[in-house]
């Protein structure tokens, strides 16, 4: 197996401080166990390429406060209730968790205590065990937006901004208060090296709100999870899937560390690189909707080195992941390519610049 990075140069990457190699972060992405028959031959490739960093995972709180389930917290839960009774086939988006406000106060009484001692439990072995020298993060999904809508339901949450802005804005807090809490347990109890979390705050048109409706329930509460981060040695990457532009100006204010995918064909990459390039670093993400499902391992190599290319300046600022999870129909030999041009032209690219 090839050597990963050790913490400093992933950290040069981060910082513009000139890396000796393009990162690579490809595996959390890419899961093995998707590819059925062929999950062999995926951990074969994954053991021949690093991930230039290492993860953990808090316990974070059950949606439902439901003692049937595996491993269930009683109480440590988003909602103080049982999970309804299946209403038939719909989409995620759908679900209607908080079907009325006037659950809000209860909900907010009974919300999860930060504090839980098992939330790290395991954690610092794991870091122990396999992340000596590496560069190390704590990671959950479903941030702001994610979990407002999970809660609320999308159409109601989209209605909530103008129509019920105060409960909105009391939801929010107490997940920034909660989020903001774990951060900090983050860096004094793990000592980990970033943060990152998921909210996907945009389509492949356009965003999924206003600049101002982001600008009043989403940007201060960003601001003050990034102060925690930074404010407790780390670094704070999103993951925000769709045409973010509106906004990037937004995080470059508040201090947006790493920004992943810059999502192929909602974008300008040129454009994106030309005016943030130096601002944000970019978890560059492979477009797993047609290069790498459908293009040929030629197709795949051309559109590695374009990422590089596009992204990595003299001071770095650029490293290399899926856009998002790489699906089972994914030819092998299109993986291989992915992982293998990653790995050599972002050692090429680099060596360009010393």
């Amino acid at each position: 197996m090839r050597e990963a990075l050790p913490r400093d140069e992933v950290v040069k990457a981060i910082e513009h401080r000139g890396p000796s190699r393009v990162p690579m972060m490809i595996h959390m992405w890419n899961g093995a166990g998707e590819f059925a028959e062929r999950e062999q031959q995926v951990r074969e490739i994954q053991a021949e390429y690093p991930q230039d960093f290492f993860l953990i995972i808090p316990r974070m709180p059950a949606h439902w406060d439901d003692p049937a389930a595996e491993g269930c917290i009683p109480g440590y839960s988003w909602l103080n209730a049982p999970p309804p009774q299946s209403s038939g086939v719909h989409g995620h988006d759908a679900n209607v968790a908080i079907a009325d406000w006037s659950q809000l106060d209860g909900i907010l009484a009974a919300w999860p205590d930060s504090s839980l001692p098992q939330m790290y439990d395991g954690t610092r072995e794991q870091i122990q065990q396999h992340a000596a020298g590496r560069y190390t993060g704590m990671h959950w999904w479903f941030c702001f937006y994610e979990r407002l809508w999970s809660l609320r339901g999308m159409e109601n949450v989209l209605c909530d901004f103008y129509e019920n802005p105060e409960q909105i804005a009391r939801l929010i807090d107490a997940l920034c208060d909660f989020y903001c809490a774990i951060i900090e347990r983050a860096g004094k109890e793990l000592g980990v090296d970033f943060v990152f979390t998921t909210d996907d705050i945009g389509m492949q048109t356009g965003p999924m709100f206003s600049p101002a409706i982001f600008r009043e329930f989403f940007k201060p509460r960003y601001e003050r999870l990034i102060r925690t981060a930074h404010a407790n040695g780390m670094h704070f990457w999103l993951h925000t899937c769709g045409n973010v532009m509106p906004f990037l100006d937004d995080f470059v204010e508040i201090g947006l560390d790493v920004i992943h995918p810059i999502q192929k064909y909602t974008m300008d990459e040129r454009q994106v690189a030309g005016q943030y390039g130096g601002k944000l670093c970019f978890w560059a993400g492979m477009d797993v909707q047609q290069v790498l499902p459908r293009g040929t391992p030629d197709d795949v190599r051309r559109e590695v080195r374009f990422m590089i290319d596009t992204y990595d300046r003299p001071d770095g600022g650029c490293m290399i992941t899926a856009g998002n999870g790489v699906t089972p129909d994914v030819p092998i030999e299109n993986l291989r390519a992915f992982y293998d041009e990653t790995y050599n032209y972002g050692l090429e690219h680099r060596r360009r610049f010393r």
